[in-house]
């Protein structure tokens, strides 16, 4: 389990520490203050060196932005990375992890020594050098990995991924991001089959009928021609979960991700989204047994007084470590409330969002 953790020259975090982490772990923070920022940060780090990992489109926030060649995705996607677009100096972070030990990672925007050349075929005239290409270097360092290093290389007409060592696969902690709207309905029927195949696949009917009491059973249908989650409300068929509603397929992503990265860590952007207030201490007491059936530590930012309230009154103080992201000067620090201080809170309304 991550305890702590260091961020420099990331995004909008020129220096950040977080310690005294827990099982689960609630960041609040204005919009902008790197709430999104720090889960990705925690996703890069456990993809080690492998850069397949860190080019998730949702880690690179790259919905809507036309990538055309090699040039366009290292201005458009590498260098955002930079706090300040500052690629001078290498993004790092630093965590510990109570099993590995001491983590660290280290991404830098650099050009390579050789460049490819171009050669006319027709007259044979000299090769002339094309534009330097760049790459996204990555270094990871831990007690029982090692030195690992990789890179993501422009080419002419893609991205081109080198590993020092390809036959190294490892990977410290399996980590899975959700964020807002976002999913794959073909994936989380993936996740079902696997987790009934386990003979567990009542885990998900039973966390969902905490907020839709209709529901009868669950589960994955390719019927429509696309692998899906389907439910039974008592009509006389089965209906696409998605037609339930926003908070119910977010539910189940939630539970379903857990699952699926057993033994390691799983963010969730705005844990309160497409969910009635009324509904989120059932919601945390599941994410609660469903982190501790399968040694999963969460990670989860929210915007909601109500979210934190319900956290606390699900979990209790001691069940849950809250964090406040702040942004000064531009600097951003990490005020984590003890549990005497969360209570005090909650008990008189403190805005702690």
């Amino acid at each position: 389990m991550l305890e702590r953790l260091h961020v420099r020259n990331f995004r909008g975090f020129e220096d950040l520490e977080v310690d005294r982490l827990s099982r689960i772990n609630l960041f609040a923070g204005r919009n902008d203050t790197g709430k999104s920022t720090l889960l990705e940060a925690i996703f890069l780090l456990g993809s080690a060196a492998d850069p397949r990992l860190a080019f998730n489109e949702h880690m690179l926030r790259s919905e809507g932005v036309q990538v055309t060649g090699p040039a366009s995705m290292a201005d458009t996607l590498w260098k955002p990375l930079f706090f300040e677009l500052h690629t001078d100096g290498p993004i790092e972070i630093t965590g510990y992890d109570s099993s590995i030990g001491r983590m660290s990672l280290k991404l830098a925007l650099e050009r390579p020594v050789t460049t490819e050349l171009a050669h006319d075929k027709e007259n044979g005239a000299l090769p002339t050098a094309r534009p330097d290409e760049r790459l996204l270097a990555f270094t990871y360092v831990d007690p029982q990995a090692g030195k690992l290093s990789s890179r993501a290389r422009e080419t002419a007409d893609k991205v081109v991924f080198d590993r020092s060592d390809p036959e190294n696969e490892y990977i410290p902690f399996t980590g899975a991001i959700l964020k807002p709207g976002a999913g794959n309905l073909a994936q989380d029927a993936v996740h079902l089959g696997q987790l009934r195949k386990q003979k567990r696949g009542e885990l998900l009917r039973d966390a969902l009928r905490t907020i839709e009491p209709r529901l009868n059973g669950i589960e994955d249908n390719a019927s429509s021609g696309v692998p899906m989650l389907w439910v039974d409300i008592g009509l006389r068929e089965l209906v696409p979960l998605p037609v339930m509603g926003n908070g119910l397929t977010h539910m189940a992503r939630i539970v379903l991700s857990a699952t699926a990265v057993q033994d390691g860590v799983l963010m969730v952007d705005e844990i309160e989204n497409g969910l009635h207030h009324s509904a989120l201490q059932d919601v945390w007491r599941v994410v609660d047994n469903v982190a501790k059936q399968f040694n999963v530590q969460i990670f989860a930012t929210t915007h909601s007084l109500e979210c934190v309230q319900a956290a606390h009154e699900a979990l209790g103080a001691g069940g849950f470590r809250l964090h406040r992201l702040e942004t000064a000067n531009g600097t951003t620090r990490c005020v984590t409330y003890d549990e005497e201080a969360i209570d005090g809170a909650v008990r008189h309304n403190l805005e702690v969002r």
